[in-house]
């Protein structure tokens, strides 16, 4: 929103609100405004593969640096899962070199076998078969060497290379979440005034901050292991039916059962992960609004009742995080009692099968590393489950924001405002907030160039929304609104609000300068104009008093400034952007009377060769109206001029009487005494 927005965007929710935060109900309550709980966080979470899907999805700009990182890994996890071959290999040397120099010396390989089968040790003599060896020849260690040397290149090699697949992998990750949360911040100034209606802040800060941080950690941890993993699957698979098909199969019994096991988990995880998320979500709001409000909190007396709120939604957030990480935690000593028996499996057939001379020692030792690694990315796939249906989880809360409906495209051939004078018309205007609760019906009026409308009325009469419906914060039910003949439907949004300049009731500063807040209306402006505004709207008169002067920096908050400063610091960014057509809304109501008197003189220079509407309660600061509108229920039921609404004794004389009579006294019930009768009776 480019507006000359001297303020915060306008107030949401209840229909006519004036300028003020729809409050927080008890929990399980929906906020104000139309739709109610509309873009809170679902009970009922979508489906993973689809979500997980559309997550994996976002990586696909990085086509390029992706097959580059499965090349790595391939590479690596081959280097990696041959390894133990090599190994087994120097097993077989060992061994072989250990029973040769039990053998007699002189003697060949074959005459030794011969000699162990008319001993009677069939077993034996079929072992001594299957090994390269030199009777009386010890261990070759000059071969040993050459072994033991490949197997450690192999292994350095995979490092190095798996640690350029993880740089690689985190520079996709990294971009890819920033480009997600480009996209978020994108969608947010896009999507309507109304979603943020029923949107609490701490929930929205939440999936913008938390979720897409959760969603990083997920994919920079689970990615790169995921990958390694089911490729280290694939190899050791391969290795084992090669060295052994009958071992594979007893290890490949652990894998329908592991599958069972996760399975069933992680159905079970799920929906905590859903919930902790989503409690996240609303913890964080209630927080942001509680810290936002403590002085009132504090003035009424409401610790408790916060602390309170607090507690439970605290415990709640306990609950389903407990429960989340304890199901998903079971998936990793379940994969591990599973591997277990895998392990004892394969070590009993294996050493049946080397007794017999079926295999080798070193085949043996290596089928039972590789029997580790193959139960070992199983459970390293199980144990990153819960860190998957977590991230997945984050990822559902963030597409729902972006799958949110946006605001009405602005027009592809936008008109433009020829000749401006800043007059306004409503033509047969009607909108409500709610399809089922009528505001304004059928609303004409006009504002003519140069003059100064004032609307007034009951609290929750439409003031506000009436001038809302001018900067095309929500769009109109029915009729039209011409800006200087000009549909304003037909402008673009940011064309519509660059030449409107708005203060509200509710001031709205930003962690810089005074300097910098003034120039928020006009960038350009220079220094000599800003100190003109700050002039004529008497800023310059308190700012000349702080030690930095128009250098002071202000806080987020605008603690260090009073509120009446704050809202003559927003006056004067209005009067620095000269708009053609002015709002303002209570703009006045946190000064005091004096100033008031002076900043309306401002205001009317300010006002000068523009169409201005002034929304007011106090009714001194409008006398000098051009035209005065009085509002009730949406619609307008008298216009006119101070002194002919007063003669004309309606509503408009009946609301400025109020101003200087008492309130009749309200009658409350008699206290009931408690008399000795009554309490024997």
């Amino acid at each position: 929103m480019t507006a000359v927005p001297g303020q915060k965007p306008p107030p949401q929710g209840r229909p006519g609100a004036e300028a003020r935060t729809p409050p927080r109900l008890p929990p399980g309550g929906h906020r104000g405004g139309p739709m109610p709980g509309a873009g809170m966080p679902a009970e009922k979470s979508m489906n993973f593969g689809p979500s997980a899907r559309r997550l994996l999805g976002r990586l696909r700009p990085h086509r390029l640096p992706l097959v580059v990182i499965v090349g790595l890994a391939l590479i690596s996890v081959g280097f990696s899962v041959y390894g133990p071959k090599v190994l087994g290999h120097a097993t077989d040397l060992i061994f072989s070199g250990v029973i040769a120099r039990q053998l007699p010396a002189g003697t060949t390989a074959e005459q030794a076998v011969a000699a162990a089968r008319a001993a009677g040790n069939d077993n034996f003599a079929d072992m001594l078969a299957r090994m390269d060896l030199v009777p009386g020849v010890g261990i070759d260690f000059t071969a040993l060497g050459r072994v033991l040397l490949l197997a450690l290149g192999l292994y350095l090699a995979a490092s190095l290379l798996m640690w350029w697949q993880g740089w690689l992998l985190n520079g996709v990750v990294q971009r890819t979440v920033l480009r997600l949360r480009a996209e978020v911040e994108e969608k947010l100034n896009r999507l309507p005034l109304p979603y943020f209606d029923r949107q609490p802040r701490g929930e929205l800060l939440s999936r913008v901050t938390n979720d897409i941080d959760n969603i990083s950690q997920t994919l920079q941890q689970t990615l790169s292991q995921l990958l390694t993993s089911l490729l280290t699957l694939v190899g050791v698979l391969a290795m084992m039916f090669w060295i052994s098909p009958l071992l594979a199969l007893v290890a490949l019994v652990a894998v329908p059962l592991s599958v069972v096991v996760t399975g069933q988990i992680a159905k079970r995880s799920q929906p905590k992960f859903i919930a902790q998320w989503k409690h996240t979500g609303e913890l964080n709001g209630q927080i942001e609004e509680a810290f936002t409000g403590h002085e009132l909190v504090k003035v009424f007396g409401r610790q408790r009742e916060v602390e309170a709120a607090f507690t439970a939604k605290n415990e709640e957030l306990f609950r389903a995080s407990f429960g989340a990480q304890f199901i998903s935690g079971i998936i990793m000593p379940a994969m591990m009692f599973v591997g277990n028996l895998s392990y004892v499996a394969i070590a009993v057939v294996g050493g049946l099968r080397v007794a017999s001379g079926s295999m080798s020692l070193g085949d043996v030792q290596a089928f039972i590393q590789y029997s580790r690694q193959f139960t070992q990315p199983l459970t390293q796939v199980a144990s990153m489950a819960n860190l998957l249906q977590s991230g997945v989880a984050s990822a559902e809360r963030v597409f729902a924001v972006l799958d949110a409906d946006e605001q009405s495209p602005d027009p592809a051939a936008p008109a433009r405002v020829t000749d401006p004078h800043g007059r306004v018309e409503f033509e047969h205007v009607s909108f409500r907030y709610e399809p089922d609760k009528p505001l304004i019906e059928d609303l004409s009026l006009v504002a003519e160039p140069g003059h100064t409308v004032a609307i007034v009325g009951p609290t929750g009469a439409g003031k506000t929304t009436l001038v809302n419906l001018i900067m095309r914060f929500y769009e109109l039910d029915a009729g039209r609104i011409t800006l200087d003949g000009v549909d304003v439907s037909t402008l673009r949004r940011d064309y519509l609000r660059g030449r409107i300049g708005m203060v509200l009731q509710d001031t709205w500063l930003f962690g810089g300068t005074i300097r910098d807040n003034i120039a928020y209306g006009r960038p350009t402006a220079s220094e000599e104009e800003i100190v003109a505004a700050a002039r004529a709207t008497f800023v310059d008169r308190f700012v000349r008093s702080l030690p930095d002067g128009y250098d002071t920096v202000i806080d987020e908050e605008g603690s260090n400034v009073s509120a009446g400063e704050k809202q003559l610091i927003t006056i004067a960014r209005a009067f620095l952007a000269e708009p053609s057509l002015l709002i303002l809304d209570e703009a006045t109501s946190s000064v005091d009377t004096r100033t008031e008197v002076l900043l309306q003189r401002a205001m009317a220079a300010l006002r000068s060769d523009r169409t201005s509407f002034v929304i007011a309660h106090r009714l001194s600061t409008i006398r000098d109206a051009d035209l005065i509108l009085m509002m009730e229920n949406g619609s307008i039921v008298e216009q006119g001029t101070h002194e002919r609404l007063l003669a004309a004794r309606g509503a408009y004389h009946r609301l400025y009487q109020s101003q200087f009579t008492q309130p009749d006294p309200v009658v409350l019930p008699e206290p009931v005494t408690r008399t000795a009768a009554s309490v024997q009776g």
